[in-house]
């Protein structure tokens, strides 16, 4: 058993790319700089690309179980300059078209192609409970993840099932969301960002990679799956069970216009939010390890109360 993982050294490809060797997979990551890729897990191992071909690697392709396709330039890295934002929407399309690449000139088709993706495809709906039936939104994050999703859809003309994942931020003690959200509680001025009104979807990272896992195994899985916990919560929610596992208070309110210096466009993800829910993954009959908030930071942290 094979799988490719483009993107594969980041927070979340590490967690896949061991949880599948930890289960006998042939593991490859690609990465632009594979000698400088560290602490892989057993059974995972670093294959150079230029994250824009299929040169070099494409023969892996060839009667590989997946291909999972993380890649693309980090969104919260820095200000959304024009350059940047050019940067992240042209990294994940030439990311897919190099996917494409390999699975047209692989003989034997790989089984799956999954394709990474956002809870910021949907646009920002307010208080409305947004399901996968919903439209893209008109934001420049909303366009990115049209465009990440369509740079793979090509493989589908070939046969390949391909699956989306439609993530929400992850929640992981080795970094991500919940490091940058605890950082002020440490040093007790935590609290609400802007109104705290807004919406936060979260999941937390054993549901993240069961459901990739799934992905991967499940022949009947087609199309885009929102993976995001089904429970939702405010922003000022969030903050008063963060403040409560780490025992510290949530009071210290972040006022939008602060958020807006800092972030610039990025600002209105974080002011606005998604209430999108796992409704494909539900209706199949998905059981989250972590559906609760208060549940998912108390396993993180390892605190009983």
């Amino acid at each position: 058993m094979r799988a490719i993982i483009a993107g594969g050294s980041g927070l979340i490809g590490r967690e896949l790319a061991a949880s599948l060797a930890g289960d006998g997979y042939e593991v490859i990551v690609l990465s632009r700089r594979p000698e400088h890729v560290r602490n892989l897990a057993t059974g995972v191992r670093a294959e150079r690309w230029d994250g824009r071909t299929a040169d070099g690697w494409s023969k892996l392709a060839d009667g590989a179980d997946a291909i999972i396709n993380l890649a693309g330039e980090g969104l919260a890295s820095g200000l959304w300059t024009a350059d940047r934002k050019l940067r992240i929407r042209q990294s994940r399309i030439a990311a897919g078209q190099a996917i494409v690449q390999a699975v047209q000139a692989a003989t034997n088709k790989p089984r799956v192609v999954i394709q990474q993706s956002g809870i910021g495809h949907y646009g920002f709906h307010g208080d409305e409970i947004i399901t996968e039936a919903d439209v893209a939104g008109r934001d420049f994050l909303a366009s990115v993840t049209l465009d990440w999703e369509a740079a793979t859809a090509p493989v589908e003309a070939w046969g390949v099932r391909r699956v989306i994942t439609r993530s929400a931020p992850v929640l992981s003690k080795k970094g991500g969301l919940l490091s940058l959200m605890m950082l002020p509680f440490r040093f007790f001025v935590g609290g609400p960002l802007g109104s705290g009104r807004q919406w936060l979807p979260w999941i937390h990272m054993a549901d993240e990679i069961a459901i990739m896992r799934l992905a991967i195994s499940n022949d009947t899985m087609q199309g885009a799956f929102n993976a995001t916990a089904p429970h939702p919560v405010t922003n000022a929610e969030f903050s008063r069970i963060l403040g409560r596992v780490m025992h510290r208070p949530s009071f210290m309110r972040v006022p939008a216009f602060a958020i807006r210096l800092a972030l610039g466009e990025l600002a209105d993800s974080v002011l606005q939010g998604q209430r999108a829910v796992p409704d494909r993954l539900l209706k199949m009959g998905y059981v989250f390890r972590f559906p609760d908030l208060e549940g998912a930071l108390r396993d993180l942290l390892g605190r009983a109360g």
